[in-house]
């Protein structure tokens, strides 16, 4: 359990079309995005582990920003984020989630491929953990890692929520390359 100063977690339902899910943020930036369809206890168990004693606090206006930039991703429209992030944990996953913001959009990479960018070869199963301690869905793309062999491996949104944003991205990436934009 990682020990932080209290700090306001300011919170939103994000309703686009068929995805509904609660993301949260302090005055540092995006601290959550949760997994679609969860009960609101999702967001209360992780900030209680990763922000104690902080509270939480209701507030669409505060996080329009962030609901902004996702309803663009999830329209096609929008293919990195601008928004800042708050997002605090190990060293090693810090590590783990910084690599995963350096893979393209469209594009995917193994579990391997983040433990070699991370400079731990060995580390794959760590690596695994990391990525499932993503605290930053969607911002974060977790969902492009895949296993070695070309599966598609398990996602804390779970995998419909995985094939979805996998599936925008290619379609995206695609229309870019024909020259569509």
């Amino acid at each position: 359990m990682l020990t932080q100063t209290p700090k306001t977690i300011y919170w939103s339902l994000l309703t686009h079309e068929d995805w509904n899910l609660y993301i949260a943020a302090t005055l540092d930036g995006l601290c959550y995005v949760g997994s679609p369809d969860k009960p609101f206890e999702e967001l209360t168990s992780w900030a209680g582990s990763r922000f104690p004693g902080s509270p939480l606090v209701e507030d669409d206006e505060f996080l329009q920003p962030y609901a902004t930039e996702l309803i663009e991703y999830f329209q096609g429209k929008r293919t990195s984020f601008t928004v800042p992030f708050d997002f605090r944990g190990t060293a090693f996953q810090m590590a783990v989630w910084n690599a995963l913001c350096d893979i393209p959009y469209g594009e995917t990479q193994s579990y391997s491929d983040i433990a070699n960018a991370i400079q731990k070869p060995a580390s794959v199963r760590a690596v695994g953990a990391a990525i499932g301690a993503n605290p930053i869905l969607v911002t974060i793309p977790c969902h492009r890692v895949i296993g070695k062999n070309g599966t598609l491996t398990g996602y804390r949104g779970g995998l419909d929520m995985k094939v979805k944003l996998l599936q925008l991205e290619k379609e995206r990436a695609a229309i870019k390359i024909q020259g569509g934009e």
